[in-house]
Formats: C-alpha cells, structure tokens, sequence
C-alpha cells in the first residue's frame, strides 16, 4: 500500500489533494457503514463529515501499525456511534427502512418489495447480537476485509470469521422462518 501511505504522508502535511483524495475513496464505506448502523441518512450524512472532520484535525497522530487507512476512520466512526447511541435517547430518527426506499414513485411495485426485504432484513439483524450487527455492518456495509474488521474492533481473524459465519447462518435462518 505504498501509494495509500504516500497519500497519508501527503495529507499530514496538509496537502489539500491528498486530504480529498482519502475524503472521495473512503467516504462511501464510511457513510453505508454509519447509515446502516443508525438508520438515518441525514444524520449518517452529518455523522460521515464529523468522522472526517475529527480524522483530518488528528491525522498527525495517525500511525498505520499495518493497517489500511480506512481501519482508522472505522474505528473513529465506531466512536462516534457509540456517543450517538449515548444521546439517541433525546433524538427522533427517521426508521432505516424509510431511509433506504428512494422517494421516487418511478416503480411502486419494486418499492414495496425493496421495502420489504429492508424491513425483513432489519428485523433479522435486530435478532443478532450486538457484535455481530458490528461484524456484519463493517464487512458487508463497509465493505473490510475480515483484518480490517479485526483490527477495527479489537479481536483476532478467527473471532471476526466465527462470528460472521454465526451471523450469517442466523441470518439465514431467520430470514427463511419469517
């Protein structure tokens, strides 16, 4: 990764290219991962900046111990859900399966089937426990590698794949019961 290191070792120096550069190729896994987790593409959007804001204002302590560039604003994202999750409790938020079904009455039909799979499908992630929402969210909505999602949340390869295959057969399970 010694074009991503370059672009790190770029942005530290306030390169305003670089700081755009990691901004464009991570913001999309970023933005799904926090929009999957709290369900509100508004605040998701607000979320995404506030990760990239704090990323960039402590970019000079960044060090990458191996780890890609996005592990870092994972973990940083992690963070500010948990003090989302804090403040939640004085918050309105628009349900997930609202916030995923354009508004476009372009084709009702496949509308209401999209918005049911979202429904059936937050249902059955309720049913998970809360670290293998985690593992689920950050492999398939931010797209890491099983690493990643290992350094990302503290636990070693074989944990993140054990839980992801358990996630996966509940979910499985789950979706064909219901």
């Amino acid at each position: 990764m010694q074009d991503e290191e370059s672009l790190v070792r770029r942005a530290k120096e306030n390169d305003e290219a670089a700081l755009t550069q990691l901004y464009e190729e991570n913001f999309d896994k970023i933005y799904r991962y926090i929009v999957l987790k709290i369900g509100d593409r508004t605040e998701a959007e607000d979320m995404t900046q506030q990760v990239f804001l704090k990323a960039f204002k402590s970019i000079s302590g960044y060090r990458s111990k191996g780890s890609p560039f996005s592990s870092w604003l994972f973990r940083i994202a992690h963070n500010q859900m948990v003090d989302y999750w804090r403040k939640k409790s004085k918050r309105t938020t628009v349900p997930l399966e609202e916030s995923l079904v354009g508004s476009s009455n372009s084709n009702p039909s496949s509308e209401t089937e999209q918005k049911m799979d979202i429904e059936n499908l937050v249902a059955a992630t309720k049913q998970l426990t809360s670290l293998q929402r985690d593992v689920v969210s950050l492999r398939f909505a931010g797209g890491l590698s099983l690493a990643e999602v290992a350094k990302t949340l503290g636990k070693s390869e074989g944990a993140i794949k054990a839980l992801q295959h358990s996630a996966v057969v509940s979910l499985r399970k789950i979706m064909a019961a219901g």
